[in-house]
């Protein structure tokens, strides 16, 4: 769909509640698809773009997370939809909550999983951002995704935030879901110039503060991608916000805790869906 942004790519499917899926680095809409199907689940109606520079979605010069977000508004609004449920993954955060920031009557809900959020100077936070460096190089090269995939699996989870326990432990269905992810994102090169991106932009740091849609943070600590500071920054900047922390699962605690997490995700969305309807009999009363 062409747009003031260059081209927008996106899919949707389902009926009800309409529900933004922002999807992380490496993804697109696919993921965006995958997200839906695995913590939102039936009884809404899902619309997942791929962000700036992942598939069919071009990089506007210039771009920042904010023109994503406006982007999101604008693509809303061609789908004839007023106010929609926002679920965001990993570095599909930033432009999400910019989103409900700037664009606040469109914004019924926020949930952040594993969510980048806030910069910061840590030792930790060092040693996270040279993972990302990492992924950015093979997710530049279609045959070095596919190598590293078929021989060197493993370690490639290590870089998506997951240690060796936390894989050891996956049951068949998680390893099944994790695969999924993985082989979903090839071929990586037409995701390239939106892993670059997302490396590169601005995070929305204080801004934060600016959201007023009842939010909910799910994070665990033990994640070596996007680090728990990033939970606890959003728990302490935007107003209300409800904090849900993980021991375990690091990076992919959506899969290692993918039962708990979506029963507060469809709880969240039915929640914040179902306060308008009440306020508004309430008022007629």
């Amino acid at each position: 769909m062409r747009s003031p942004f260059g081209e927008i790519e996106y899919a949707e499917g389902g009926s009800g509640p309409d529900v933004l899926v922002v999807h992380g680095s490496g993804g697109g809409f696919d993921q965006g698809e995958l997200l839906a199907e695995a913590v939102v689940g039936d009884g809404v109606r899902w619309i997942a773009p791929s962000r700036f520079g992942y598939l069919g979605s071009a990089v506007p010069d210039g771009a920042s997370f904010a023109d994503q977000a406006d982007a999101y508004a604008w693509l809303l609004d061609r789908l004839e939809v007023g106010r929609a449920a926002v679920v965001a993954l990993s570095h599909g955060g930033p432009s999400a909550l910019l989103f409900a920031a700037r664009h606040p009557e469109r914004v019924s809900s926020l949930t952040l999983i594993s969510c980048g959020v806030a910069s910061s100077t840590a030792a930790e936070q060092a040693a996270a951002d040279r993972r990302g460096d990492l992924l950015t190089t093979v997710f530049g090269r279609d045959a070095l995704y596919w190598l590293v995939t078929r021989v060197a699996r493993r370690p490639l989870m290590r870089l998506l935030g997951a240690n060796d326990g936390i894989v050891a432990d996956l049951t068949a269905e998680q390893r099944g879901l994790l695969d999924r992810v993985i082989d979903s994102m090839n071929p990586v090169a037409p995701r390239a110039a939106g892993v670059a991106f997302d490396n590169t932009a601005a995070l929305p740091d204080e801004g934060v503060g600016a959201v007023k849609a009842p939010t909910l943070v799910l994070h665990a600590e033990d994640d070596t991608l996007q680090l728990f500071h990033n939970a606890e920054f959003a728990a302490a900047h935007v107003p209300g916000a409800r904090l849900v922390r993980f021991a375990h699962g690091g990076h992919l605690v959506m899969i290692v805790e993918q039962q708990a997490i979506r029963a507060l995700v469809r709880g969240h969305i039915r929640a914040a869906t179902a306060a308008p309807a009440e306020a508004a009999a309430c008022g007629s009363a």
